[in-house]
């Protein structure tokens, strides 16, 4: 049997950090046709509530992850992966660990929004088992796309046994 192409992959999800910025924006520059600046990644890492995350091959960066803590939610507003090294499983694992953050009790679900012309991403995402549940009419400031509302809600925990219900009578 053929090991599956991600467990040949030594990735290694971990924190940013601000060596990694350089090969971030190169991603960055080569996914997106209108990317973030240096300083939009700068601004947007300094607020208390933005996270950021890399996954690394050899050394390499080769995906990442900007996301905001809300007290009800997660909302995803950066991501990609080289190109590359893209259909591996790389930006599945970082999702994971993204989804793994989410509890019933708090930060129940996952948002982000989508380019309408990016299929590509919308397809990845659909797999991931978010759904688009909104336009937003002219949403970026660089053009006049719409972009699609996708949300991903926490799964019921299936350890937790229901509680018993009462009977009339």
């Amino acid at each position: 049997m053929i090991p599956f192409q991600q467990d040949l992959l030594q990735i290694h999800v971990r924190w940013m950090i601000r060596r990694d910025m350089a090969e971030v924006l190169e991603i960055e520059r080569e996914a997106f046709e209108f990317p973030w600046s240096d300083e939009d990644f700068t601004r947007c890492l300094r607020q208390r509530n933005c996270i950021g995350m890399v996954a690394e091959i050899a050394d390499s960066v080769v995906a990442f992850m900007i996301y905001e803590l809300h007290r009800a939610r997660l909302h995803m507003l950066n991501f990609a992966v080289v190109r590359s090294h893209r259909r591996l499983g790389i930006g599945t694992q970082m999702l994971e660990k993204l989804v793994g953050k989410m509890s019933p009790e708090r930060r129940s679900r996952i948002l982000l929004e989508v380019r309408e012309r990016n299929l590509p991403a919308q397809l990845f995402f659909r797999e991931q088992g978010f759904r688009a549940i909104s336009v937003l009419k002219d949403f970026y400031q660089d053009t006049t796309e719409d972009a699609y509302l996708m949300q991903c809600c926490c799964p019921a925990a299936v350890e937790q046994p229901a509680a018993p219900r009462r009977l009339a009578g």
